[in-house]
C-alpha cells in the first residue's frame, strides 16, 4: 500500500511516502486517482461524513487497504484546491516525545509559521530541536496554542484535509497537542484518522499499543474497511498483472486481504508455477512471511487449538473440545480477538485466511499432524470424515484403509461434494500399497478425473504425475492427461505438449483417439478461433466413436459439430444436434456440460424460445446443484442468468448471474464467461456503469485466456452498453472488433451473437448512414435464408433510425410501432421498450411532442414492469423546452440535425476548436469541417456565436 505523491512546495517532501521517515507531507494541486478497488462506495460515504461531521476514523486489521483509502480521499480533496497535510508516524515515534507533532510542524509551510506570537514560536522551535531546551522542557501552554494556531492559519487560505496515517503510533505528548488543537480547529479543517487497533498492534517493534484518542468516540464516525470480495479480488489481481483466474484461489488464501492476496500473488509468481496448475497455492517467499507474522501473537496453547481446527473439515468448538482441548473456547476466543478466526453462533471456526490453517498444517511436523488427525478420528460423528482421518494419520500403505477411503469418495461424490471426493479419491490412490501395482495405477486414474469433476487442477495434476512416473498403459497416460485438460476451464492456449501426448498414446485406439480429437475440437476454436478446423476433429471424433460403440463420445463430438454448424450457417446444424440428442437419451450422461442437451438450450436461446429454454433449465436444476460436477453448474446459471436477461426477468437474471460467478471462483476458473453473463444481467437490471465494467473485466480474462469465443461476446456488451449510453465513438471501436473477431472466424449465423444491429445504429449515430445501410443489407438476407425472425426485427429497429435520418420519418414511425408490437409478442420486453425510446426520440424530432412523451412513458412502463432499472433511466430524459431566444429558423431547422451533427454542433458551440472536436468525437478535421458546413446549412447561422446562440438550452438527445 504506497503513499501517493502531492504536489511538492519548498516546504515540503515530494511525497509522503518517499520521506525518509515518511512522517509528514503537505501540499495542493490537482490529482487525478480513480478509487481503490472495491472502496468506491466507502470512499463516497467518506466524503459525506467528512462533510457532515468533519471527522472519521478508518479503522481495520493490517493490510486491508485503509491506507489507499485515506489516499483516494487526499486525492479527492487535492483535486478540489484543498490543502492536504498528511501525518505518518513510524513506529519508533510511539515512545519519543512530540515526534508525531514535530513532524506535523516540520511539514507545513513557512506562513503557517509566521504569525505565531512569540513564546509559541520558541515552544514551536524547541519542540523541532531548533533551540535550546528550556530548563522544564517546552511550554505546554504555549505549544498547544502553537499547533492550533498553525492548523488555524493553514484553514483560513484554504480547507485543509489532515491525514493521519497509523494513529495507534502517535506518541503521548503529539495525541494530547492534536486533540487540544483540532477541538479548537474551525469547521474548514477535516481530519482522516487511519487506525490499526488492538489486538492487530501488539507494541514491541511494531509501534503498538493502546492508541492514543485524537479525540472522543462521539466526534467521529468509525468507519471499517471490510476485506474484498472474490470479485473484487479478481479486479485487484488485473490491476496488478496477475492472471484473473486465481481470484478464487487468492481470495480464499487470503481472507479478502490485499496485502496479504498480492503477496500470495507475487510468490506464484516467483514460484513459476504455471496458473493451470496452481491450485494449491505456494506457502513461500512474502505470503508465507505475512502469514507467519499474523499467526506470531498466538500463544502456544491458542495455536494448538488453531492446529486442530485447520486439520479437520468442519472445526466447532465442540469438535475440538473433544479432540482433547478442553479449553478450546477460550482459546478460540482469543484467536478471534486476534483477527485469526470468526465464530458462529453454533461453535463453527472459521478461518479469515486460508493460509493460516496452510501455513500452520506447513509448519507442524508431521507426527504432531499424525497425532491431531488422530484424535479427530476418534469423535468424528461422520464415517466419511473418520476415515479421511484416520488415513491422514497413517503413514503406511494399507489395502484395507485404501479401500475404506475409495468407498469414502464414492459417498462423498453421492452427496454433491465433489471437492472432498476428489482429495480421498487422490487420499485412496496414495494409500494403496505399491505392491498393488494395478491397484494403484486404477485409483490414480480415478483420482485424476474425479479432480476433474471437480476442477480440481492441482490434484489432477499429483494424480497425473504420480501415474506417469509409472509404468502405465496408453490407456491410462491418455485418460489422466484428459483429466488435466479438463481442469483447464477456458485457457487452453499453453497445454499444447499435453495435446501431443495425448495423440502419441491414443495411436491404434479408436476409442482413446476419439476422446483426444473431441478436446481437440474444443481447443481449435476457443484457443486458436478456427472453427473448420474444429469441426473437422469433432467428426473424425464422432467416427471413431461410433466405430468402437462409444456413444458417450460420439453424442459429445456431434453437439461440438453442431455447436460450430450453428455459427457457420450450415442447414444441417439441428439434424446434427437431434442424432446427439438420440445418442445422449440412450447413454444418459452424468453431466450437462457440453451435451446436446444444453446445445438444444442453447439454440432455444439464440431462436429466442425463452420460455422453453427457461423451462428446460429449471428442470436441470435440482440434478446438477445436487450431483453434477461444478462446471455444470457453472454452465446452467450462466445460460439462464442470458435467459432472463433477454426475457427482461432482470432480477432473477442478477441472481443467476451473480451464483455463476461465485462458483466460478470458487472453482478457480477464468471468470470471463461469468463475468460477460454479470454484463449482460447488469445490462438488464442493473447498472450500465457496472455492465460497462463486468464487460471490460471479461475481455481482460478471454485475452488472458486466449479465449476467442468470450472475446467476441463481451466485446459485444461493452459495445453494447457504450452505445445506449451514448459513448458512439467507444461503440464503434468495440463493435468493429467484434466484427472483425467473427469474421476472423467464419461466423455466419447472426443470431449467436447479434452484434450487427449494434454497430449499423452506432454508425448511424456516427453520420455513416449508407454504411450501416449497407451492413443492415448484408446480414438481412442471411437472417431471412436461416429464419432468425427476431434478428430481422432488430435490424428494422436499425433500419427504422435510418430512414428518420433520410428525412422518412413517417415510414420510421410506422415501421418502429409495428417493430415494438412484434418484439412484444416475442415476449422480448426490453427490446420492446428500446423500440419505444427510439419512436419517442423520432416523433421528438417530428416536432410532435405529445405523441413523443405517449411513446417514452410506454418505454418507462414497459421497462418498470421488468425491473430494468437502468433502462428506466433512459425514459426519463424529457423533450428539450421551446426557447424563445432561438432564432425561428434555427428552432424549426434543429430537428433536421442527425444525432451526430447535433454532438458536433454542441461541441463547437461550447468552445471547441476544430481539432479538438475530432480528437473528441475520433473523426478527421475534414470530416469535422465537413459536418460543420452542413450544420451552419440547417441551421442558417454564419459563425460559432449564432451557433452556440441557436443550441443555448436544448438538451442534447441521450443515449
Amino acid at each position: 500500500m504506497r503513499s501517493v505523491p502531492y504536489p511538492s512546495t519548498p516546504c515540503a517532501p515530494a511525497s509522503h511516502g518517499a520521506t525518509p521517515y515518511a512522517a509528514a507531507a503537505y501540499g495542493s494541486g490537482q490529482a487525478d486517482r480513480a478509487a481503490p478497488v472495491g472502496r468506491a462506495e466507502l470512499l463516497s460515504r467518506l466524503e459525506r461524513v467528512l462533510l457532515n461531521r468533519g471527522r472519521a476514523l478508518l479503522t481495520g486489521p493490517p493490510g486491508v487497504g485503509k491506507t489507499e483509502v485515506a489516499e483516494a480521499a487526499a486525492d479527492q480533496a487535492s483535486a478540489r484546491g484543498e490543502t492536504v497535510v498528511w501525518l505518518a508516524p513510524q513506529p519508533a515515534d510511539h515512545a519519543m516525545p512530540g515526534a508525531a507533532a514535530a513532524a506535523l510542524i516540520a511539514s507545513v509551510p513557512a506562513f503557517a509559521l509566521e504569525g505565531l506570537p512569540g513564546p509559541q514560536r520558541d515552544a514551536v522551535a524547541v519542540l523541532c530541536r531548533e533551540s535550546v531546551a528550556l530548563e522544564n522542557g517546552w511550554d505546554p501552554i504555549a505549544l498547544r496554542l502553537a499547533v492550533a494556531g498553525v492548523l488555524r492559519t493553514l484553514a483560513e487560505r484554504s480547507p485543509v484535509l489532515l491525514v493521519v496515517d497509523d494513529a495507534q503510533r502517535i506518541d503521548a505528548d503529539s495525541a494530547d497537542l492534536l486533540r487540544f488543537a483540532l477541538h479548537l480547529a474551525p469547521p474548514a479543517l477535516r481530519v482522516v484518522a487511519v487506525e490499526t487497533p488492538a489486538p492487530y498492534a501488539v507494541g514491541g517493534a511494531d509501534g503498538g499499543g493502546a492508541p492514543m484518542p485524537l479525540w472522543v468516540a462521539s466526534e467521529a464516525d468509525v468507519l471499517l474497511v471490510p476485506p474484498l470480495q472474490a470479485d473484487e479480488m479478481a479486479e485487484l489481481l488485473v490491476h496488478h498483472r496477475l492472471p484473473s483466474r486465481l481470484a478464487g484461489r487468492i481470495h480464499r488464501a487470503s481472507g479478502g486481504n490485499p496485502r496479504l492476496a498480492l503477496a500470495v500473488g507475487r510468490s506464484l509468481a516467483d514460484s513459476r508455477t504455471p496458473v493451470h496448475h496452481a491450485e494449491a497455492l505456494p506457502l513461500s517467499g512474502r505470503a508465507r512471511d505475512v502469514t507467519r507474522r499474523m499467526l506470531a501473537p498466538a500463544s502456544a496453547p491458542v495455536r494448538a487449538t488453531l492446529l486442530l481446527a485447520a486439520l479437520a473439515l468442519r472445526p466447532t468448538t465442540a469438535l475440538l473440545r473433544r479432540a482433547g482441548r478442553p479449553t478450546a473456547e477460550a482459546e478460540l476466543a482469543a484467536a478471534e480477538r486476534a483477527g485469526l478466526i470468526s465464530l458462529t453462533e453454533d461453535g463453527t471456526v472459521a478461518f479469515t485466511a486460508g493460509l493460516l490453517p496452510s501455513t500452520l498444517v506447513h509448519d507442524t511436523c508431521w507426527t504432531e499432524r499424525s497425532r491431531g488427525h488422530a484424535a479427530l478420528a476418534a469423535v468424528a460423528d461422520d464415517p466419511v470424515e473418520a476415515v479421511r482421518h484416520r488415513a491422514l494419520a497413517n503413514d503406511v500403505p494399507d489395502e484395507d484403509l485404501a479401500a475404506e477411503v475409495a468407498v469414502a469418495a464414492d459417498t462423498a461424490r453421492r452427496r454433491g461434494n465433489s471437492a472432498l471426493a476428489a482429495e480421498l479419491a487422490l487420499l485412496a490412490a496414495e494409500t494403496t500399497p505399491a505392491g498393488l501395482g494395478r491397484r494403484r495405477l486404477e485409483r490414480l486414474v480415478d483420482a485424476a478425473e474425479e479432480a476433474a469433476r471437480a476442477a480440481r487442477a492441482d490434484l489432477a495434476m499429483r494424480a497425473a504425475a504420480d501415474l506417469l512416473a509409472r509404468d502405465a498403459t496408453p490407456a491410462d497416460r491418455v485418460r489422466v492427461r484428459l483429466a488435466v485438460l479438463d481442469t483447464a476451464g477456458q485457457g487452453l492456449t499453453d497445454l499444447d505438449e499435453i495435446y501431443v501426448h495425448a495423440m502419441e498414446d491414443s495411436e491404434g485406439e479408436p476409442a482413446l483417439r476419439a476422446a483426444v480429437q473431441l478436446r481437440l475440437a474444443v481447443k481449435y476454436v476457443l484457443a486458436d478461433g478456427d472453427p473448420v478446423r474444429s469441426r473437422t476433429a469433432a467428426v473424425e471424433s464422432a467416427a471413431l466413436a461410433m466405430s468402437v460403440g462409444d456413444r458417450h463420445t460420439a453424442a459429445q463430438a456431434l453437439t461440438q459439430q453442431a455447436r460450430i454448424d450453428r455459427v457457420l450457417g450450415s442447414p444441417d446444424a439441428e439434424r446434427t444436434l437431434a442424432e446427439a440428442r438420440a445418442l445422449e437419451m440412450t447413454d444418459r450422461p452424468l453431466g450437462v456440460r457440453n451435451t446436446a442437451q444444453i446445445l438444444t438450450i442453447r439454440h432455444a436461446l439464440f431462436d429466442d424460445r425463452l420460455t422453453e429454454a427457461r423451462d428446460q433449465l429449471y428442470a436441470l436444476l435440482p440434478l446438477v446443484e445436487r450431483r453434477g460436477p461444478v462446471e455444470d453448474a457453472i454452465e446452467l446459471f450462466r445460460t439462464l442468468a442470458e435467459v432472463e436477461a433477454r426475457r427482461g426477468q432482470c432480477a432473477a437474471a442478477l441472481a443467476h448471474a451473480g451464483r455463476s460467478l461465485a462458483l466460478t471462483l470458487e472453482a478457480g476458473l477464468s471468470p470471463g464467461p461469468a463475468w460477460y453473463a454479470l454484463a449482460l444481467a447488469e445490462t438488464a437490471g442493473g447498472s450500465f456503469a457496472r455492465a460497462a465494467g463486468y464487460a471490460r473485466r471479461s475481455v481482460r480474462a478471454s485475452e488472458e485466456e486466449g479465449d476467442h469465443v468470450f472475446l467476441s461476446r463481451s466485446l459485444y456488451a461493452l459495445g453494447r452498453v457504450q452505445l445506449v449510453t451514448g459513448d458512439v465513438a467507444g461503440a464503434l471501436e468495440t463493435l468493429r472488433r467484434v466484427r472483425d473477431g467473427e469474421s476472423a472466424q467464419c461466423a455466419v449465423d447472426p443470431s449467436m451473437l447479434r452484434w450487427h444491429e449494434e454497430l449499423a445504429e452506432a454508425l448511424l449515430a456516427g453520420d455513416a448512414l449508407e454504411e450501416a445501410q449497407a451492413l443492415l443489407a448484408d446480414v438481412g438476407p442471411v437472417a431471412e435464408r436461416l429464419g432468425r425472425s427476431t434478428v430481422l426485427l432488430g435490424c428494422d429497429r436499425v433500419y427504422a433510425l435510418c430512414l428518420a435520418a433520410g428525412g422518412k420519418t413517417d415510414e420510421a414511425v410506422d415501421l418502429l410501432v409495428e417493430t415494438a408490437d412484434r418484439f412484444a409478442g416475442h415476449g422480448l420486453v426490453l427490446e420492446q421498450g428500446r423500440c419505444l425510446i427510439a419512436l419517442a426520440r423520432v416523433e421528438r424530432r417530428r416536432r410532435r411532442r405529445s405523441a413523443a412523451q405517449a411513446a417514452m412513458q410506454a418505454a418507462a412502463a414497459v421497462f418498470e414492469r421488468a425491473g430494468a432499472v437502468p433502462w428506466l433511466g433512459l425514459t426519463a430524459e424529457s423533450p428539450p423546452p421551446a426557447d424563445p431566444a432561438v432564432a425561428p429558423a434555427a428552432g424549426s431547422a434543429l430537428s433536421r440535425l442527425t444525432e451526430a451533427e447535433l454532438r458536433l454542433a454542441r461541441l463547437v458551440g461550447e468552445g471547441a476548436s476544430n481539432q479538438e472536436a475530432a480528437a473528441r468525437l475520433y473523426l478527421s478535421v475534414k470530416t469535422v469541417e465537413a459536418r460543420l458546413t452542413r450544420i451552419y446549412q440547417k441551421l442558417d447561422v454564419r459563425s460559432r456565436a449564432q451557433l452556440a446562440t441557436a443550441l443555448n438550452g436544448l438538451a442534447a438527445p441521450s443515449r
